[in-house]
């Protein structure tokens, strides 16, 4: 019996060693997912390629051997499907890829970056430097309550895109800065006969569907305007209200969609033309507005094409407001791995890591020490001036809030409603959205 009490007692403490010896490896960083462990991050993005991410990616596992990165791109329409279907699943990435607007919609399936992590004397990346590293538009879309949810590797920005053929045979040498001389700069070229047939139109503004990201030029529109768009506690939006005694949301709404209204001086757009960079490319239209992704995009479909890219217009050539998008890396909260993937993040991000994504890519950048860089650059030189003016807002469930704008513009385009009440529908129908979240 005694014996059996020894073997007893024995065994008690060989098992409370085992575990006294795992909380001590735990606690120094040996425990699952920590640094110096194996592992295989699986990363999923939408627009770039592999090769995107290909000397990045070896860059970082020349310090880190045990990691392995591999990198799947879907398209944008299996994307969000496919995502929630494998976290439903339990097997998601690691990384993915949000838009910039969607952390609202993901911030419960992201495990933001932690700034304690064992065997490390200093965290990985503090709000501090992620605000001396990034333009201030990626602190406004990515980090919540001092937590750090995503690191941006560029910053788009709308731009003005102008057919140069056609500034030439009428004689003009610059195009607009400001949004009243690109009124005047319509006027004068946009043909149309007596029933109100556009041949040439001057620029792609005014309607929803036959424009790429008419909902995004509409919102620089309102946010140039000094529309709140939601309130300050991010509960309800604020599209309507007034703002110093004026009534900014419809000043910018009708602004837009004037210059599909066949009785306003500025009419040069309808429904019936065709989409806006298909209208481009063929000429048909001076002017359109998108992002520096067109850019190739353009050169590869019309290669005769004559265009150049200038800055967005303003209201005032003082005050600098362009419209942000772009996509950033984050981490799934039910990652295995997450400490190695937030270390991956941080590299990607760094000058070092970020460098090669760019030159392979073409984008502009979010890192503040690469924008005068960029800014020499022929293509990307406009947009690399704009990121730091670059903003946004908050977005409860992007693609709904889409989807209202589009609507509100279809109801003052087709006389379903008044300029205020299409304003005040499309309000309620995002603080519905907002309720539900």
């Amino acid at each position: 019996m005694g014996n059996n009490k020894l073997f007893l007692i024995a065994g008690g403490l060989v098992i409370v060693s085992i575990v006294l010896i795992a909380v001590v490896l735990l606690s120094r960083g040996f425990g699952p997912g920590d640094a110096g462990e194996p592992a295989d991050l699986q990363f999923w993005g939408v627009f770039d390629d592999s090769g995107a991410f290909r000397q990045s990616i070896d860059a970082f596992r020349a310090s880190h051997p045990e990691v392995t990165v591999n990198y799947r791109q879907f398209t944008f329409e299996d994307y969000e499907k496919s995502l929630v279907n494998a976290f439903a699943s339990g097997v998601g990435p690691d990384i993915f890829m949000i838009q910039n607007t969607w952390l609202p919609s993901y911030q419960d399936k992201i495990m933001p970056l932690p700034q304690q992590i064992p065997e490390r004397d200093t965290p990985l990346l503090t709000l501090k430097e992620f605000r001396e590293q990034f333009v201030d538009v990626a602190e406004k879309d990515l980090v919540v309550g001092g937590e750090i949810y995503g690191l941006p590797l560029y910053v788009d920005t709308l731009a003005l895109y102008y057919n140069k053929d056609i500034f030439n045979s009428l004689g003009i040498s610059q195009p607009p800065q400001t949004w009243n001389d690109f009124n005047e700069f319509v006027e004068n070229v946009t043909v149309a006969d007596l029933r109100n047939n556009i041949s040439r139109a001057g620029a792609a503004i005014g309607t929803a569907r036959n424009i790429n990201r008419s909902t995004d030029i509409l919102s620089l529109l309102m946010l140039q305007s000094g529309v709140p768009m939601v309130d300050s506690d991010q509960a309800g939006a604020e599209f309507s209200n007034t703002v110093n005694g004026r009534d900014l949301g419809e000043v910018a709404l009708e602004y837009y969609t004037d210059f599909a209204n066949p009785a306003k001086r500025v009419y040069t757009w309808n429904d019936g033309l065709h989409y806006s960079i298909d209208a481009f490319q063929e000429g048909n239209v001076a002017m359109m507005f998108n992002y520096s992704h067109q850019m190739p995009l353009l050169r590869s479909k019309a290669p005769r094409l004559n265009f150049a890219v200038a800055p967005m217009p303003q209201l005032d050539s003082g005050q600098l407001l362009n419209y942000a998008n772009y996509w950033a890396p984050t981490v799934s909260k039910f990652s295995k791995s997450g400490q190695q993937a937030w270390e991956f993040l941080v590299f990607l991000s760094s000058t070092e890591g970020v460098i090669p994504y760019l030159n392979s890519t073409g984008r502009p950048t979010a890192r503040r020490d690469l924008v005068d860089q960029q800014k020499s650059d022929l293509d990307l030189g406009v947009f690399a001036k704009q990121v730091l003016s670059a903003v946004s807002w908050y977005q409860v469930d992007a693609l709904a809030i889409e989807s209202v704008m589009a609507d509100m513009i279809d109801d003052v385009n087709f006389g379903r409603r008044s300029i205020s009440e299409a304003l005040r529908t499309a309000e309620n129908k995002i603080n519905v959205l907002m309720q539900r979240r």
